[in-house]
């Protein structure tokens, strides 16, 4: 097995789709959860309305990790036989999982502020959640939209 230049600029781009994303969602999900636990004790009728909005930001690690897992399975790690990429080919992967990287980690943390906001409305008004649920399905539509275009630039690299 020959590790080249263009292999660890692939697996470089593969950790980045999954770090970034996965610390947005992760201290996305923890903001949300800390002010759901407010509403919820206060109601724990509450607790199905709030979950779902906590759940929101943790959607932007799920695309990272999903674009990491196509990278190395485009390279062969999951086959069982890793491909020796030229070093361009690497880059290019690289700069594929870069959109999902920095733009899944952004919009985790702007869809927590969102999500935390919402809960407010679910605590004072839970008749208009619905309502409450758009503002952050909002943001989500930036993560979507990075998410795809990371995975069709994945798509478009010739790998040998």
């Amino acid at each position: 097995m020959e590790i080249t230049l263009g292999t660890v600029l692939a697996f470089l781009g593969a950790a980045l789709a999954v770090i970034f994303p996965g610390i947005g969602s992760g201290i996305g999900v923890g903001w949300v959860g800390q002010a759901a636990s407010g509403v919820v004790t206060e109601d724990p009728d509450k607790f199905g309305q709030t979950l779902l909005l906590q759940a929101l930001p943790g959607t932007q690690g799920i695309y990272g990790f999903l674009s990491a897992f196509m990278i190395m399975l485009k390279i062969g790690v999951l086959g069982g036989k890793l491909v020796p990429l030229p070093w361009h080919t690497g880059m290019l992967f690289f700069l594929a999982a870069l959109p999902v990287a920095m733009n899944c980690w952004w919009t985790a943390y702007a869809q927590a502020k969102t999500s935390m906001a919402c809960v407010n409305i679910a605590a004072k008004r839970p008749e208009e959640i619905g309502k409450a649920l758009t503002f952050p399905a909002m943001v989500e539509t930036y993560a979507v939209l990075s998410f795809l275009a990371s995975l069709l630039l994945i798509f478009g690299i010739p790998v040998e």
